[in-house]
């Protein structure tokens, strides 16, 4: 079992996250490409930057809209993506390991909030998971990944709690770590290849969404020889 372990950390890990790390660059190079190549044959150039910038940070911080629609979910869904970002970076088992591996440490959050901010993360998962399996318009829309994605993410945040809190054998120890373990190279390794990967396109949303308006020079000419109304008075 410690082999299995050695090798999950170890050589696994390494792996799993240069595969999220590269598959997150290469989405995050194309989007860019494709924006600047968008910006480049746009016939008009001008970009309200001010108001890009502005959405940007509306849509990363979205205070002011999380009681104008589905307040309970979206409070909830605030709540489990802060302990889903928190809890895996600043939680102190985690930064000693980050700090064997590459040197660099950075402060970590006290144990107590660290537990709390699981618990709190897994109940929130859960009631996430529950409003999307009973709202209409949700369960509509939704779609697989949808509803195995908050129990995937909760797997590292309960077998986590259990080997920190919970008094049990070695065995069941053992066990927990490694499935602790495993999940998260897991979730690395499809981060990339799933709607995660909004995580490092969000930055971006409002400016690629503003470009997409920016029709090429001569667009309106090309859509009227499609539509045979060349030439035909508007």
């Amino acid at each position: 079992m410690e082999t299995v372990m050695d090798f999950a950390r170890g050589p696994l890990f390494r792996l799993s996250f240069a595969i999220m790390t590269l598959g997150l660059l290469r989405i995050l190079i194309l989007d860019l490409y494709g924006a600047f190549e968008a910006y480049r044959k746009a016939g008009d150039k001008t970009l309200p930057w001010g108001l890009i910038i502005r959405r940007s940070a509306q849509w990363l911080f979205p205070v002011n809209r999380v009681f104008r629609n589905r307040p309970v979910y979206s409070v909830l869904s605030m709540i489990f993506h802060v302990g889903l970002l928190l809890v895996p970076i600043f939680l102190f088992a985690h930064v000693q390991l980050w700090h064997k591996v590459i040197g660099i440490a950075w402060p970590t959050l006290p144990k107590l909030w660290a537990d709390w901010l699981t618990i709190i993360t897994i109940v929130s998962a859960l009631a996430l998971l529950i409003g999307r399996m009973v709202n209409r318009s949700s369960s509509f829309l939704s779609r697989k990944q949808d509803y195995l994605w908050p129990l995937l993410l909760s797997i590292p945040f309960v077998t986590g709690y259990v080997c920190a809190n919970i008094q049990v054998s070695p065995s069941t120890y053992q066990v927990s770590m490694l499935v602790h373990i495993l999940s998260g190279d897991l979730i690395f390794v499809l981060i990339p290849f799933t709607k995660i990967a909004h995580c490092v396109l969000m930055p971006l949303s409002q400016f690629i969404s503003t470009l997409a308006w920016k029709f090429p020079a001569g667009t309106d000419d090309d859509v009227c020889i499609t539509l045979n109304k060349k030439g035909t008075p508007v």
